[in-house]
């Protein structure tokens, strides 16, 4: 009988971590968890309650207020995927816009939020079998996963996916606007003094700027069959 393993996808923004990461958790009957989502629900709860915009950042009162914030994953039978609920709301809608991806950085550094994050995702995780994406969970979240991936692109290919991504769903935005918030990102994200985003010394690291999903998809999924059997 295969084992079930944990494996780790980190990356830079806008490089495809979750769709990657969906597949693969649909062809091993996996569970899939976005963890960007959860940072991406903490930041609509500040920002729905004033405790960050894109000139402040309320640290305290955030930190006051999270035990204010349970998140959980809701399996959607028609999407294929989990949705993000917040305190019992759907917000997978809310929590992918613009006005968002440009505070998520920012809630990120705190380290009380990663703090809390953190337990519940290595709870969700504690019993293998699960693919999980985001900065740090291959370094912090599970450093003895048994795969690591580390995905990667140039600024220019993540926004030029970025922008025809928002554009496909009606918002108003302009590359300008995409490019600069993927810069920003990667700076803050790897620059933070908490977890900041790094390759794992034992992750495969895939530049993905010119590598279509089926390709990617292939080879992970020769790395994962190694692993497993």
């Amino acid at each position: 009988m295969n084992k079930k393993i944990t494996i780790a996808i980190d990356g830079f923004s806008s490089t495809g971590k979750s769709t990657i990461a969906k597949l693969i958790a649909k062809k091993y009957n996996y569970i899939y968890v976005d963890t960007g989502a959860m940072y991406r629900a903490v930041s609509l709860f500040a920002k729905q309650h004033n405790f960050v915009g894109n000139d402040f950042l309320d640290k305290e009162k955030l930190i006051s207020n999270l035990n204010d914030i349970s998140l959980s994953f809701k399996f959607n039978e028609d999407l294929g995927f989990a949705e993000m609920f917040l305190n019992n709301k759907n917000v997978e809608q809310e929590i992918r816009t613009l006005e968002v991806s440009q505070l998520v950085s920012k809630v990120a550094t705190i380290s009380e939020v990663r703090r809390k994050l953190v337990a519940e995702q290595q709870q969700m995780g504690a019993k293998g079998g699960i693919v999980m994406d985001g900065r740090d969970i291959g370094t912090v979240v599970f450093p003895n996963a048994e795969l690591k991936l580390f995905m990667t692109a140039s600024a220019d290919k993540r926004a030029t996916r970025r922008y025809k991504e928002l554009l496909d769903k009606g918002d108003k935005v302009t590359f300008a606007e995409i490019l600069f918030n993927v810069e920003e990102r990667d700076r803050i994200d790897s620059t933070r003094e908490d977890s900041p985003l790094i390759k794992a010394d034992d992750a495969i690291e895939f530049d993905n700027s010119d590598m279509g999903i089926n390709e990617q998809f292939d080879r992970i999924c020769t790395l994962v069959d190694r692993k497993i059997s």
